[in-house]
């Protein structure tokens, strides 16, 4: 039974990641969002409200993170892992938010916004889970 019931909350929280993925348009401000549907390579960044997206990457990040933290703990029951992953999305954020400012508040007016492209995918996706996942899962299980 304590089985059926992880499963569950697992399954209902990697929904609600799904369900944050399915309505950003309607919870974060996020103009990239359609800027990056079209042939973004060559044109200039939209106006937007670099405050109002700044602050919904970051709410996005942490919702996610949350999310994803509780993913972990109900996969492991392991507080040194729920604290390493703490730290490490702790120190992911600080740097790929700063890279993500520096690029928006410095951005040529044309072309080259690749690399804006994957930093903000990494700040809004729930990536790092995927990687955490298995590494811990290997290192729990696989090195005994």
């Amino acid at each position: 039974m304590k089985n059926v019931l992880q499963i569950g909350a697992i399954t209902i929280l990697a929904s609600l990641l799904v369900l944050i993925r399915a309505f950003e348009n309607t919870i974060f401000y996020d103009p990239l969002l359609e800027f990056f549907k079209m042939d973004y390579k060559a044109l200039p960044l939209p106006k937007m409200d670099s405050f109002a997206l700044q602050t919904g990457i970051v709410l996005r990040f942490l919702m996610n993170t949350i999310i994803s933290l509780a993913i972990l703990w109900l996969v492991f029951f392991d507080k040194e892992i729920i604290k390493l992953s703490a730290l490490l999305y702790s120190l992911l954020f600080v740097g790929l938010f700063m890279v993500f400012t520096f690029i928006i508040f410095t951005s040529e007016e044309t072309g080259g916004h690749l690399v804006l492209f994957y930093v903000r995918r990494f700040l809004i996706q729930p990536l790092f889970l995927l990687i955490l996942l298995p590494a811990f899962y290997f290192q729990k299980y696989k090195t005994r």
